[in-house]
């Protein structure tokens, strides 16, 4: 098949190189740019990211010597050479909207891990296994930005991945709260260990803005497309915590549920087990071949043990119980920069290819 020729926007940060390395050597995209701040601009990406590559891998060698554009002030030359962006810039959110809006109306599509754009209402927010119907939303916004390619596709925060996925084939039993803390590790803040030396030994009891992402977005992705804008669900009710923890890569939630009809931890079991998507069925190269894993074992998931399941595209749960406040309490764990960040986007670009979404040039 032709590869899509891609763009990375923001290809210098942390879940940018994360991209970096999944798109190298992908079957089905072809990395073509790379693009940053004008700061970056010009210099080959090796030296973009001296003393900052984040990665256990090193740097693709076809990457090395790639040039690094101006993610803003190139968008029209950048936009003629790839058939869409992914987009992971470091801005203000006035500024990401913008430069977004704009490769879109340059007939670009763009799949983006930032939340900028999490709120417009014709923007589809998707998890392809849990939301990929939402994809049906972007005729709508394509007539809104006059526009026959481009369009904006994004996907939600990093700290749904873990128990969203976990909640959302229980919904069938009456799902009407949930009590979520999660426990977030630091690349979820573009860090390591060496340039945030604060973190050892150490918890910090807030991340800005991440309860109220982990609150309200799962809603819109249980929504419904009603006359051209996505309408949030209205339950279930969550309320959360979120803690940023001593861990690389790896984000936990200790969740407790309530269900109006209430299942036999069989029937949960079951659930998860059986889980399947219709995403399942379009050989998405990224998909893990099982979404959800539930482990037997009273001490797992553990971040370090299984937060690559399935090349860290796969969700664990573990540890379900009767709760004596709620009906159920469990924890779960997914790869905060690959399920999360940039495995996540680059599964959304899969979809979005394989149902005519995105089109090669």
């Amino acid at each position: 098949m032709n590869k899509y020729k891609i763009g990375i926007l923001g290809a210098t940060g942390m879940v940018g190189q994360r991209f970096i390395l999944l798109t190298a050597n992908h079957p089905w995209f072809e990395l073509t740019v790379v693009a940053a701040s004008p700061k970056s601009a010009g210099k080959t990406y090796e030296e973009a990211v001296a003393g900052r590559w984040a990665m256990s891998e090193p740097i693709p060698d076809r990457v090395r010597n790639l040039l690094v554009s101006d993610a803003t002030g190139d968008a029209e030359k950048i936009s003629s050479q790839v058939d869409f962006v992914f987009s992971a810039v470091d801005m203000t959110k006035d500024e990401i909207r913008n430069m977004e809006d704009a490769y879109a109306k340059l007939e670009t599509p763009v799949v983006s891990n930032n939340s900028a754009h999490r709120w417009t209402p014709d923007v589809p927010m998707i998890v392809p296994e849990i939301n990929p119907q939402h994809t049906g939303i972007i005729e709508s916004q394509r007539k809104r930005l006059g526009t026959k390619r481009g369009f904006i596709a994004v996907k939600s925060n990093c700290s749904l991945q873990s128990y969203v996925p976990a909640l959302h084939p229980l919904l069938g039993f009456g799902l009407e709260k949930a009590l979520v803390c999660t426990y977030q590790a630091i690349s979820g803040a573009g860090k390591t260990f060496e340039r945030w030396p604060e973190m050892l030994d150490n918890v910090i009891p807030y991340i800005g803005g991440e309860e109220e992402k982990s609150e309200k977005e799962p809603l819109k992705l249980w929504g419904s497309i009603e006359n051209g804008v996505i309408v949030n669900a209205s339950s279930p009710a969550i309320t959360a915590q979120c803690l940023r923890v001593p861990v690389s890569d790896g984000h936990m939630a200790a969740v407790f549920m309530a269900l109006s009809n209430k299942p036999s931890k069989e029937e949960i079991l079951s659930a998860w087990d059986n889980f399947s998507s219709s995403v399942s069925q379009l050989s998405l190269p990224s998909a893990p071949n099982k979404f959800l894993h539930y482990f037997e074992q009273s001490d797992r998931p553990q971040t370090r043990l299984d937060r690559m399941l399935e090349n860290g595209m796969a969700v664990s749960i573990g540890r379900l119980r009767e709760d004596s406040q709620y009906d159920y309490k469990f924890v779960c764990l997914s790869h905060n920069t690959l399920r999360g960040a940039a495995g996540g986007s680059v599964l959304l670009a899969e979809l979005l290819c394989a149902e005519g979404y995105i089109t090669a040039k």
